[in-house]
């Protein structure tokens, strides 16, 4: 996989909607390596310590689909046979 140029930011639930106590946490999205170069089908992945979010890279701001760690080594282990 390689890294994307930006970062996406996620506003912590625990934020209030007045601005106060607010914060905010950073993934960094990785372009899998199994993507075409025309980028008709590109897949990212960004890893936290609890969650692996993975979304189509051409819906930047699109559906994110949010795995446990090991959901997603089983289906990586899954979809590399």
């Amino acid at each position: 996989m390689s890294p994307t140029d930006a970062l996406t930011w996620f506003k912590s639930s625990y934020s209030s909607d007045e601005g106060d106590q607010c914060l905010e946490v950073a993934v960094a999205w990785w372009k899998s390596s199994h993507s075409d170069a025309s980028a008709a089908a590109c897949v990212e992945v960004a890893a936290c310590a609890h969650t692996v979010h993975v979304r189509d890279s051409k819906l930047t701001n699109g559906p994110v689909l949010d795995l446990t760690p090991a959901a997603w080594a089983t289906l990586t282990e899954w979809t590399a046979r």
